[in-house]
């Protein structure tokens, strides 16, 4: 039992390094792919750098409930790839260790990445997704511009349509506008100007946008009448600060909303459409994703025990390969379950249960001495690959 305590802990040690490595690495991925927004906000909006790291704080837990499984299945299949190239495994077996003597620290660090990814699901992401919209909320006070986008219907304003066909940024222009304004009773302007400008008043959370040569169409829906007048000058000015009184009042999103909101949302569904499968499926989401640690970890363990390769890059490949296949299975399910094809409990429970299928087989294999042949299932798909390439190249 000693000598068991001793190794399990041994084996703990040498997970925890290669896991934190993976979780850096992929969180910098994760915000690479945010880089050019983040960039777009420091040089074009003059965002202040401790606003946009306050954004990416805020964006974090979303990324590490996708990352943290990864990591953890990286982790295992890593740390037994190099037990295994060193012959550490070999020599464990033959001081009367069983396969099975090695199990018990996967589970307890596949346990604890569950618990701090269902902690991230719980609580992390609603918190974090309501605090962000908020956070975008407070600077669009200050920066307005930001919620401005070439070719795209806004509608942040009340009974204001805005569309602005093209922004320069350098000086402050835009270009080709649109505006349906329907802030008088029974009246609709459609305003139309080839360029104009944005000023703010932040203290006072107005907006003012000064038109040039434009036109605007007048349409009285009581009256039933209609008029232009065109303008050398027009300034239309925007109020933001009733969107900050009411943020707190506004429609949470299914990701913001807790459990209990969700199971209420359910409930109160009259019908089985889109919002009711969506709830649903991000009920059995927070609970699945964090659950894959411990699928992925038991495949991890007999993948990295058994591989005749010790090199990291194989370990890298069987993990990106069987968590491409998962994450697969996630998207299907997403999808299908959305429309309700089938249920939701099966498209966010069906990954696990394949991925720990797979590693209960896999593990048994590895106890009775049985070679997994991954390498010879790799080369056999490369096989395939290549005669369906060779195919089409003959029946084009």
């Amino acid at each position: 039992m000693k000598l068991n305590s001793i190794i399990h802990r041994y084996v703990l040690k040498e997970m925890l390094a290669p896991f934190s490595i993976n979780v850096l690495v992929f969180t910098f991925l994760f915000l690479m792919t945010e880089l050019i927004k983040i960039t777009n906000w420091i040089v074009n909006y003059n965002l202040s750098i401790f606003s946009v790291l306050t954004l990416i704080f805020f964006s974090m837990p979303w990324f590490l409930m996708f990352i943290i499984p990864m990591s953890v299945m990286l982790a295992v299949v890593l740390t037994f790839l190099r037990m295994s190239a060193d012959n550490e495994i070999v020599a464990l077996k033959s001081c009367g260790l069983s396969v099975y003597g090695l199990l018990p620290p996967v589970l307890i660090f596949s346990l604890a990445g569950f618990l701090v990814t269902l902690f991230m699901t719980l609580y992390g992401v609603p918190k974090a997704k309501a605090t962000v919209e908020d956070l975008v909320v407070e600077m669009a006070a200050s920066n307005v511009d930001i919620g401005l986008k070439e070719r795209t219907f806004n509608d942040a304003f009340k009974n204001v349509m805005l569309y602005v066909n093209k922004i320069d940024l350098g000086q402050k222009k835009l270009i080709d506008i649109f505006i349906e304004d329907k802030r008088q009773r029974d009246i609709v302007s459609t305003v139309v100007a080839p360029e104009g400008r944005l000023f703010s008043e932040p203290g006072k959370l107005i907006f003012h946008m000064v038109l040039s040569n434009g036109t605007i169409h007048q349409t009285n829906l009581k009256k039933h009448t209609a008029n232009s007048i065109h303008f050398d000058t027009y300034k239309l000015s925007l109020d933001l600060k009733k969107e900050l009184e009411n943020a707190e009042e506004r429609e949470k999103g299914r990701e913001e909303m807790s459990i209990a909101e969700l199971q209420q949302v359910v409930r109160e569904s009259t019908e089985k459409d889109k919002d009711y499968y969506k709830a649903q499926i991000t009920i059995h989401r927070r609970f699945s994703l964090p659950a894959a640690c411990l699928a992925l970890g038991l495949l991890a363990f007999p993948l990295g025990i058994q591989s005749k390769s010790g090199k990291r890059s194989f370990g890298l490949i069987l993990c990106l390969f069987f968590f491409l296949l998962y994450y697969l299975l996630l998207t299907a399910g997403y999808a299908l379950g959305k429309k309700g094809i089938y249920p939701p409990v099966i498209g966010m429970w069906l990954p696990n249960l394949t991925m720990a299928t797979l590693g209960v087989y896999f593990l048994v294999q590895a106890t009775r001495e049985k070679t997994l042949k991954i390498e010879y299932f790799f080369q056999r798909m490369v096989q395939l690959f290549s005669r369906l390439r060779h195919f089409k190249r003959i029946h084009p």
